[in-house]
């Protein structure tokens, strides 16, 4: 399709819909046009600075590449199409994730680069990242992603060198937030003055079971009944990133209960699992990815868990949909079940849980100065 006027062994082939230029003997790099006639206009001119700068394999092709693509202006690189070819590299990204995780803060880099470029790659991510709070969830994760975009970016050839992520980038921490954790009576009065209807039924029966079993919101989109040895067992499938490991996933689990109790202190089962094996059907969760967002919406629209918020406020703790959950920890150690397999059945490792529910723990001091009180 592209004519490159740049001897023999310079072809280019379609990969996938996008161009790959090779030369014989000395191996291939990646284009960032799509095979079609309009890409292959855009595309000749930059071949022909690679095969300048290649100076009859006095440099490696890939270095070529590089050197042809940022000795010109950046202003000129279509990063819509960029962003296009590094979609297709992290195929592990959903739709949600890439929308709400990837493209804000990449869009921000395509708005650095309308511009004078910054100076360097530590410049290039203070801006990027300046839209969220320091020490945020929100800039930790994009941070993650514009690192990533950018390492992949440099090696390609596509940008600069000197804007390889840094290796620190000066941070204020921000404390970590207090979870606060509901009361089962606190619980029960949410449920007790929900309105009445089939809609608000589904997410009566959602509440139910991330309080029961402490589920993470998201995880309502994924259980399953499975063939236990003792009989049917209740599962979710839900994976979510373990974090510290690349690609590193928390493990399906089997989920445990722990009810409710009324005023007198007895247990109250709602009977949960038998409800989901006769199809009881859960509320719509959204976009995948978003289920606490979905209870979330659901829950502000109430006018005891407003109510509850200011309570969980003045003791300087925040109420969320994983209040349900933190409830289930709290009980697990008030039970004096042990944080083995507290962990276990809420899903993540020892250490992760210790740092959230630690406060949660029996506290020996307190015991040692009430029993010299006695």
């Amino acid at each position: 399709m592209v004519r490159t006027s740049c001897g023999a062994g310079w072809k280019v082939r379609n990969a996938r819909g996008r161009m790959r230029l090779e030369v014989q003997d000395h191996g291939s790099v990646m284009l960032i046009y799509p095979w079609s006639q309009e890409g292959a206009s855009s595309a000749l001119p930059r071949i022909q600075q690679i095969f300048k700068r290649w100076n009859g394999g006095q440099i490696t092709l890939a270095a070529a590449a590089q050197k042809a693509d940022t000795s010109s202006s950046h202003q000129k690189l279509d990063f819509n199409k960029l962003f296009e070819t590094y979609r297709e590299f992290v195929p592990n990204a959903g739709d949600t994730t890439w929308r709400y995780n990837y493209l804000p803060v990449l869009k921000n880099l395509r708005a650095c680069f309308e511009g004078k470029p910054p100076v360097d790659g530590v410049a290039l991510a203070m801006v990027c990242l300046a839209q969220w709070e320091q020490g945020s969830r929100m800039r930790q994760t994009s941070r993650q992603k514009l690192y990533g975009f950018l390492n992949w970016a440099v090696r390609r050839g596509y940008l600069k060198s000197i804007y390889l992520p840094p290796a620190t980038l000066p941070e204020t921490l921000k404390p970590k937030r207090i979870g606060y954790p509901l009361s089962d009576s606190q619980i029960l009065q949410l449920l007790e003055n929900l309105p009445g209807g089939e809609l608000h039924a589904r997410w009566r029966f959602a509440i139910q079971l991330c309080a029961v079993y402490g589920l993470r919101p998201e995880e309502l989109r994924h259980l399953v009944i499975k063939d236990g040895v003792s009989g049917p067992e209740l599962w979710t499938i839900y994976q979510k990133s373990m974090g510290g490991t690349k690609g590193a996933k928390t493990e399906p689990r089997r989920l445990h209960p722990l009810f409710l109790r009324d005023g007198d202190g007895t247990a109250i089962d709602w009977k949960l699992q038998a409800r989901l094996q006769l199809g009881e059907q859960l509320p719509p969760l959204n976009r995948d990815g978003d289920g606490g967002q979905a209870l979330n919406q659901y829950l502000r629209r109430r006018k005891v868990w407003m109510a509850l918020r200011g309570e969980a406020k003045r003791l300087g703790e925040q109420l969320t949909p994983y209040s349900f959950r933190h409830r289930y920890a709290k009980q697990m150690h008030a039970a004096n079940v042990p944080i083995a397999n507290i962990s276990e059945a809420m899903g993540h490792t020892i250490e992760v849980h210790l740092k959230s529910y630690a406060r949660f723990k029996p506290n020996a001091t307190a015991d040692i100065v009430a029993a010299v009180n006695i």
